[in-house]
């Protein structure tokens, strides 16, 4: 603690006051901007999977809880025990209100816009520009899917134990320590187990060394050497995520190598494209058949091009090539080479990224403004609308957080061919009691989509729900004939053969749930009401449903 002469605690420097005073100014723009997320609720989009319908969730923090949360088999494709127990904690707060689940994503989405300018302010010396860049990236509507998105809280606590070990590695630079070391690892892992994502940390650090932190002066060796406890934990998440997505089947390899690649180099462009000009964003984007030759070359031309530029001033202009390689590198992970899933890009995925882009072009243009005062003028007088629009650009995309049936229409409307959007806005008009609307839709994914089992199982579904029992038993065949794992197919099935007067291919359905999902009661009873009115016929059923177990 500092002390004044008379022996008091020594006020903070005038410095110190201004930048705490700017943290707290631009998290608090981002708690009102992002206020209406409060009025979201959860959405049909991994939100039911991960919360809603999640027993070990809805149970709090319980000792079970924890243990599940530390397995890497928890079904969601990344190990995330962090993630789980703040979700876990949510429940045992708020409940089940939604209100309570996003106001703790916004909290922490303002906490990391905080530290943000903090870190950058300490490290490059520069409160004015950290301010912007902290800013730009708080408000920017790229950041709402990470924030609106209940499911998503990986995101923005991941980033915040991220941002916690930038500071940390910043004091350890300054005065290197086994202690501030231990805490730049210690965070860097809790990191981790919120996101798998941050696996690039320690090539991010490797970049600050250069700048703004200038230890490039010291052995080049001995920057790599200490960095190695940090590259060996990701190397051990790596395989334990490489694993977990494996073992949920979330890793994806249909598509050749070439054609991933090639949307790799597109997606690097088009998240660009999204950065400048921030419209038609979709909470999915679906992976295309093929991206036009012109394109990917055009788009790998640009890539190279701005990474051969980048070099070339790195000398004059550091700050150029370590953003540019911060956000070529952060992408890394996700950008599609390795397949995860459907998504051709993600919003969510530049949460970490964009910094990059950012500490790049502000300090670019703070230059160019320092050679020519006419510059500077028109470039202060263009930040300020510049923040209004993004914020009230992000306002909006907000409101398409609000439920399932706005947002998968918002997606459906802005993109070309969301056979997913056009599912799961189905699903939403169902449970909107709105069947003949949905079912246009369902249509619809199945077109984009011609073997796509959920949404045949979405149309019987719909046909079920106004009494057309002979259409549905017929859409719930070809899901199965897609999908013959489908236990809502299955028991659904099932219950039309019942009500049809069949209770022997009932029972034979119901059985095939429960060999599916033996531990869901309601599928258990369906099979034991047909069962029951099988009479003796029934018992050697029971017998062999109990070996089957």
């Amino acid at each position: 603690m500092n002390l004044s002469p008379d022996g008091e605690p020594a006020a903070p420097p005038p410095e110190h006051r201004v930048r705490l005073l700017l943290a707290v100014l631009v998290a608090v723009i981002t708690l009102h901007v992002f206020s209406h997320v409060l009025d979201c609720g959860f959405v049909d989009f991994d939100d039911l999977a991960y919360v809603v319908n999640n027993p070990v969730v809805r149970a709090g923090l319980t000792t079970d809880g924890v243990a599940w949360a530390f397995s890497p088999y928890t079904r969601s494709g990344y190990w995330m025990p962090l993630t789980w127990l703040s979700h876990m904690l949510d429940v045992q707060l708020y409940g089940m209100t939604p209100a309570g689940h996003h106001l703790t994503s916004l909290l922490l989405h303002a906490g990391n816009v905080a530290l943000l300018f903090l870190v950058l302010a300490r490290m490059a010396g520069a409160p004015w520009r950290s301010a912007v860049v902290a800013a730009l990236f708080a408000l920017h509507p790229l950041r709402v899917e990470s924030v609106a998105w209940v499911a998503e809280r990986k995101d923005v606590l991941s980033t915040f134990f991220l941002l916690l070990a930038l500071h940390a590695y910043v004091a350890y630079a300054a005065q290197p320590t086994v202690r501030r070391y231990a805490l730049v690892f210690v965070c860097f892992a809790f990191g981790l187990m919120a996101k798998p994502m941050l696996v690039t940390f320690p090539f991010l650090l490797l970049l600050l060394d250069v700048w703004p932190l200038r230890r490039v002066t010291r052995s080049r060796a001995v920057l790599l050497v200490e960095k190695l406890p940090l590259f060996a934990l990701t190397a051990i998440v790596s395989a334990l995520t490489f694993t977990t997505q494996r073992s949920s089947g979330a890793m994806q390899s249909i598509e050749p190598l070439g054609h991933r690649v090639a949307n790799a180099a597109v997606a690097y462009v088009r998240y660009l494209a999204k950065v400048a000009w921030p419209t038609r964003l979709a909470v999915f984007y679906p992976f295309p058949p093929a991206w036009p030759a012109w394109q990917v070359a055009g788009a790998a031309l640009i890539v190279v091009g701005i990474t051969v530029l980048a070099v070339m001033v790195r000398r004059r202009c550091p700050y150029v090539v370590v953003g540019w390689l911060w956000y070529l590198g952060t992408l890394v992970p996700v950008i599609g080479v390795v397949k995860l899933g459907d998504y051709a890009m993600a919003d969510r995925y530049t949460y970490v990224p964009m910094i990059g882009l950012l500490l790049a072009i502000t300090w670019t243009l703070h230059d160019l403004a320092g050679r020519t005062p006419a510059i500077r003028v028109a470039l202060v007088a263009a930040s300020i609308p510049t923040v209004i629009a993004l914020g009230a650009l992000t306002q909006r995309q907000v409101g398409y957080w609000r439920d399932s049936i706005t947002l998968f229409g918002h997606a459906a409307e802005v993109t070309e061919d969301n056979w997913l959007a056009q599912k799961n806005l189905g699903n939403a008009l169902l449970e909107a009691h709105r069947p003949g609307e949905a079912m246009a839709h369902f249509r619809e994914a199945l077109r984009v989509q011609p073997n796509f089992a959920d949404a045949e199982f979405g149309i019987g579904l719909a046909l079920a729900t106004e009494g057309k029992l002979d259409e549905a038993a017929e859409h719930y065949g070809r899901c199965l004939a897609i999908a013959p794992t489908f236990a809502g197919a299955h028991n659904n099935l099932g219950a039309v053969l019942l009500a049809r007067g069949d209770v022997t291919g009932a029972a034979e359905h119901f059985a095939a749930a429960v060999r599916l999902h033996p531990d869901d009661v309601g599928l258990r009873g369906n099979l034991r009401a047909a069962l029951a009115m099988q009479g003796r016929a029934a018992e050697s059923m029971v017998d062999r449903e109990r070996r089957d177990e």
